[in-house]
């Protein structure tokens, strides 16, 4: 467990959370961009009680590409392959230009590579610290087939200065499907700025999903863009 997702900070500003995912198979998602300013794989999760080993995975790096000068179009791309064993490097993130080159071509990229325990350019915005999914429809009825219910925490940032009694908006898209029971609340642990948003997906087929989730308040956006590749399964 070397990491837990993929951050971008993308040329036009936005900063996404892309939770890994240990896939039925391989699986290669690109993400398009025009000049990047930065992305990388990064350990987020630093509480040991959550390993509970002795080979420190709290404290495996985040390794960040910072690129310099003008990179142009194309694609930062995450290779996850499935795997049974920690001992696999399954994951891998690279930049592919949207310009093929091949024999006798050439291509120049500066950058510069940070390892670090976090992304080394914060947003100030609130970050994802939680994607959890369970069986979707609601508590003493029957779970429906092919629903599944997701909760998304986010911590910090602009949340923690919200007014008493006001709910940020969750702003949802899906590649297919639908949402139900769709909600905000903030966390109740006494802990500032902690919310989640709770969501559930209906959709049919074995296809993965792609989502995108963010919290707003009006027209103020509070926090980074949690995307995620949700491969559906039966329900336990």
């Amino acid at each position: 467990h070397d990491s837990d997702g993929l951050a971008m900070w993308t040329g036009a500003g936005e900063r996404i959370w892309r939770p890994l995912n240990n896939p039925p198979r391989i699986s290669i998602s690109s993400f398009l961009d025009d000049n990047p300013r930065g992305f990388g794989l990064s350990q987020r999760d630093r509480n040991f009680d959550h390993y509970l080993d002795g080979v420190k995975y709290e404290k495996r790096p985040t390794a960040w590409v910072e690129p310099r000068g003008d990179w142009g179009r194309g694609s930062v791309q995450l290779v996850e392959i499935p795997t049974d064993d920690e001992i696999h490097d399954n994951i891998c993130a690279m930049w592919v230009p949207e310009t093929p080159h091949g024999a006798g071509s050439h291509i120049e990229l500066a950058y510069r590579l940070h390892w670090l325990a976090d992304e080394p350019y914060r947003s100030g915005l609130g970050r994802c610290v939680a994607t959890r999914l369970g069986n979707g429809g609601q508590p003493g009825q029957q779970r429906p087939q092919g629903v599944r219910k997701f909760m998304v925490e986010f911590l910090g940032g602009p949340l923690a200065q919200l007014p008493h009694g006001r709910l940020p908006e969750a702003v949802l898209s899906a590649s297919r499907g639908s949402f139900s029971y769709v909600f905000t609340e903030a966390v109740p642990d006494d802990v500032p700025g902690h919310w989640r948003a709770q969501f559930d997906l209906t959709v049919e087929g074995k296809e993965p999903v792609d989502l995108r989730c963010y919290l707003r308040d009006g027209d103020t956006v509070l926090t980074e863009t949690w995307l995620y590749q949700y491969h559906p399964t039966p329900l336990a």
